[in-house]
């Protein structure tokens, strides 16, 4: 069984400055963290090896996209089972609109977070793509007037809660 690392100050200023930057070049990154280039490479290597960092991606600003509607919808299903949650979720995740898709407990089944040109997109999106899915019994949806915040940092906590497994 292959041991998970366990992370140190200087994998989580890694983490830190990479969720800011996932473009900083290696040197400049070792510069960060006072240490020298080959060594912050093999700690990045690592990270990127057990899952730490699962990829690099570029933020886009989707109103320059024209994608200036934000909302979120939720979505109650008619039957809570295995089959119903797979088959949503399996149609869900090709829809290019909806930027994230979770179960949740409480009143609803689902939350979705999605980004569309206009409330006629909207309207589209909701009468032809989710309202008419096979399970779906009802749906409410929250329109953003103002993101206060969005972001996709994860706060990296100075201790390593997540024991090491043993080892055998």
């Amino acid at each position: 069984m292959k041991r998970e690392p366990r992370l140190d100050l200087i994998d989580r200023k890694i983490l830190q400055i990479l969720q800011r930057d996932g473009r900083i070049a290696n040197v400049d990154l070792a510069r960060h963290i006072h240490l020298s280039a080959t060594p912050c490479f093999e700690r990045v290597r690592r990270l990127e090896d057990s899952g730490y960092i699962q990829r690099y991606v570029a933020q886009l600003d989707p109103r320059k996209l024209g994608l200036g509607l934000l909302a979120f919808v939720e979505v109650s299903l008619d039957k809570t089972n295995p089959e119903a949650f797979a088959a949503f979720g399996r149609t869900i995740a090709d829809m290019q609109e909806v930027q994230e898709c979770h179960m949740v407990a409480g009143g609803f089944d689902y939350l979705l977070k999605l980004r569309v040109t206009d409330m006629s997109a909207y309207r589209r999106f909701l009468g032809e793509r989710v309202s008419s899915l096979p399970g779906v019994s009802r749906t409410h949806t929250y329109f953003v007037m103002e993101e206060v915040k969005a972001t996709q940092e994860i706060a990296i906590a100075a201790s390593n809660p997540k024991p090491l497994p043993a080892a055998g």
